[in-house]
């Protein structure tokens, strides 16, 4: 398993520890030059967005992986994305993902699902 691949299956972990739901890893490396995964998890409101970001954020620290390059999103907290150069990890509010629809965008891309709550 390759050093991106373990920091998506890191995050998303980290992810469904803060209770983060219907956690997807969606594996890109062979479909985007934009990063090899994307890690897509919903909150259940704004404020649960904001602590999981912060705590992924806090994590990193601690656990000596590397900080995201860009963060967007963290003042709306409808959509949050933590951008870690070959992991990209979008937050969403359950609307926001429905509409944007990422999962439909790369529904031809390998899927690993993370966590016991798959809606």
């Amino acid at each position: 398993m390759g050093n991106s691949a373990k920091l998506a299956e890191r995050l998303a972990k980290l992810i469904d520890k803060k209770m983060g739901e219907n956690i997807i890893i969606l594996d890109l490396r062979n479909a985007s030059p934009l990063a090899d995964f994307f890690v897509l998890a919903t909150a259940n409101s704004t404020v649960h967005a904001q602590a999981i970001a912060q705590a992924l954020l806090e994590k990193s620290d601690a656990r000596g992986f590397t900080r995201p390059h860009h963060i967007e999103g963290m003042d709306t907290a409808q959509w949050i994305l933590l951008d870690y150069i070959d992991v990209i990890v979008h937050i969403f509010l359950d609307e926001v993902r429905e509409f944007y629809g990422l999962e439909r965008l790369w529904g031809d891309v390998p899927q690993q699902r993370i966590g016991g709550d798959l809606k």
